[in-house]
């Protein structure tokens, strides 16, 4: 077996996060996704699989307001996901990093989403 890519690291260190992260109707999941152009962010309740809110950087309202997915750009997710979930009457999640540091975007995100009323 030879070195694992950082990817496949992240993917391992996600499963070991998901054996105690469960969302929960009403204690969703908040799962972060990064790709090299977007940032993602879904609510999540797994006893039924389904998701309940989604927000990211390819949505019109803020790909208007960036240029990249930068720090800036993990803000504006977070608030939009908060306010969506608070549109749907969730106020606790628990906060699923998906093997990403917490550290820039990430964390800007979940600061973002504290902010928006969110709780975690």
């Amino acid at each position: 077996m030879g070195k694992l890519s950082r990817n496949e690291r992240r993917k391992r260190r996600h499963l070991r996060i998901r054996r105690k992260v469960v969302g929960t109707p009403t204690r969703p999941r908040l799962c972060v996704y990064k790709s090299l152009r977007h940032i993602y962010a879904q609510l999540i309740d797994d006893s039924r699989g389904h998701t309940l809110a989604c927000a990211s950087t390819l949505e019109p309202e803020v790909r208007e307001k960036i240029k990249s997915a930068d720090v800036e750009a993990a803000r504006l997710v977070g608030k939009l996901i908060a306010q969506r979930a608070l549109e749907r009457g969730i106020r606790e999640v628990v906060f699923d990093r998906a093997g990403y540091p917490y550290h820039g975007k990430v964390k800007a995100l979940a600061e973002a989403a504290r902010e928006g009323g969110l709780r975690f």
